[in-house]
């Protein structure tokens, strides 16, 4: 790297006042702190799935599932440290999707910029409708119907995300801050339970959980409920191999954190330290939740009830440990980390937005480029996201756009994972450019790291149309891939 170029490097890291310009042009404010960043990297790996989905992994194969949370976690390792080394080089970025442009060209730019942005409003709606539902759902077990309410709650919840959205980036910032310390605290509370329970080999009798009619049975806490009878592959090897699908996608948001990089306070000093410790996260929350869950429940009890879910496993463990009122706490729990989710959504879509605006060409969408004067804020393209992440209930209204609306979603989560390999493949380019930065946050041995990475999305891509509930995805996904992309390859071939 020539001097010049490095001097850039070194102005690009001095971030002494409170707004930024970056070399295209548009401001924002950077007042997030490393407190911020290192939660909202924790709450990017922290969802509902966790609190709610946890029994379907572990009834899916049993104790090894731990084995796949770690070895899915250390290759989303990888991809963040990916995210992390391009971020550094260049802090200015709004979103990583920018590199792709940078290193891929504006075809592939442009499909992935799209691709992304209708890939996290989705997802938006698909969370907005969940917390109708769970709302509906949990007070229903109480007498109290509020099913004639759930658009009044949908849409009031949506309306304190954007709020806190549009108001700072400080405020999403020590919003995501609380959001993460209350889920965390859930996650401890749960490990030291399982940790007393176990050292005091207590036993539990049979107890009903909240929700349904069947009763789960009496049992106690230790060890030999992981190790009795233990096998890699107790349902068969097909069901092992398909789980780490379904892990994967526990795993989808991780990269939120790259997004937050151009309005963070010294990003060259805090990302490092963010992206480091995800995979010590993951051992300590996913991996310590999981040990946890089945020290105390044998793993054979979770069976799917008789609308195909899973109970909390949450719920069984601290109704196990006597205390009535854990389905209360975790549905507290669940509406923050649904809550968490939302905010965290409606912050890329801005940002990726916001992105996508400023370089079209078309004067009504650049308006949307636009940050307001008090918060420096893309409050614009926020507030357009969240107009269309309201749109669920309406879509659920209507029988034609519902089943659309599913198939879609369900397609979102294939379509990111091209997205995850342009990402790996732009990386790649940049270490091959003139760009690269060798004193910078450096991938180590990126050719071989890089290439594990990508071989493992494209496997994860192939196990989608071993079963028949994601084969359709998977179809949509590649029709997407090549109607869409090929649109946008077409478009702007001619351009450099």
């Amino acid at each position: 790297m020539s001097k010049a170029h490095q001097k850039n490097h070194q102005t690009a890291g001095q971030e002494s006042s409170a707004a930024v310009q970056n070399n295209q042009g548009y401001k924002l404010e950077r007042g997030l702190n490393k407190r911020h960043v290192q939660f909202i990297a924790i709450g990017g790996t922290i969802g509902t799935g966790l609190f709610l989905g946890s029994g379907k992994s572990i009834a899916l194969t049993g104790p090894s599932i731990v084995f796949v949370y770690i070895a899915v976690g250390i290759v989303m390792f990888l991809l963040m440290r990916a995210i992390g080394e391009l971020m550094y080089a260049d802090p200015d970025q709004h979103t990583f999707i920018a590199f792709i442009t940078r290193y891929l060209g504006p075809g592939w730019g442009s499909f992935a910029g799209w691709s992304y942005w209708i890939v996290l409003i989705l997802i938006g709606m698909s969370e907005l409708t969940a917390v109708g539902t769970y709302f509906v759902t949990f007070f229903s077990t109480f007498g109290i119907d509020l099913s004639a309410w759930q658009f009044l709650i949908e849409l009031a919840f949506l309306l304190t995300m954007v709020a806190i959205n549009v108001i700072a980036v400080r405020v999403f910032g020590e919003a995501e801050f609380w959001f993460s310390m209350i889920k965390i605290t859930l996650i401890v509370a749960m490990i030291i339970t399982a940790v007393v329970m176990v050292a005091v080999n207590f036993h539990y009798p049979a107890v009903r959980m909240a929700g349904s009619d069947s009763i789960s049975p009496a049992g106690h806490a230790g060890i030999d409920n992981i190790l009795n009878g233990f096998s890699i592959a107790p349902n068969g090897w097909l069901s092992f191999f398909m789980s780490f699908q379904m892990v994967f996608f526990a795993y989808e948001m991780i990269e939120f954190v790259g997004v937050t990089v151009s309005e963070t306070q010294n990003p060259r000093k805090v990302l490092p330290k963010a992206i480091n410790e995800i995979i010590v996260r993951v051992l300590v929350f996913y991996v310590g939740a999981l040990v946890a869950i089945m020290l105390i429940v044998p793993w054979r009890t979770f069976k799917p009830l008789p609308d195909g879910s899973f109970a909390s496993p949450f719920v069984m463990v601290f109704r196990y440990a006597g205390l009535d009122w854990a389905a209360a706490l975790v549905f507290f729990v669940v509406i923050t980390a649904a809550a968490s989710a939302l905010n965290s959504l409606l912050y890329s879509a801005g940002r990726n937005l916001f992105e996508l605006a400023h370089t079209s060409q078309s004067s009504s969408l650049h308006s949307l480029s636009r940050i307001s004067r008090r918060g420096h804020v893309p409050a614009r393209a926020i507030v357009f996201s969240g107009v269309l992440i309201m749109l669920s209930p309406v879509v659920r209204t209507l029988p034609g756009l519902s089943s659309a609306f599913v198939l879609f979603a369900s397609a979102s989560s294939a379509v990111i994972i091209f997205i995850y390999i342009l990402l790996m493949v732009s990386h790649r380019r940049y270490r091959q450019s003139t760009d690269f930065m060798a004193d910078g946050f450096v991938m180590p041995a990126y050719k071989w790291t890089g290439t594990v990475a990508i071989l493992f999305f494209v496997v994860i891509y192939v196990s989608l149309f071993l079963a028949a509930d994601t084969r359709i995805s998977a179809i949509c996904g590649l029709v997407w891939l090549f109607g869409f992309g090929g649109i946008c390859l077409w478009k702007h071939r001619h351009s450099l």
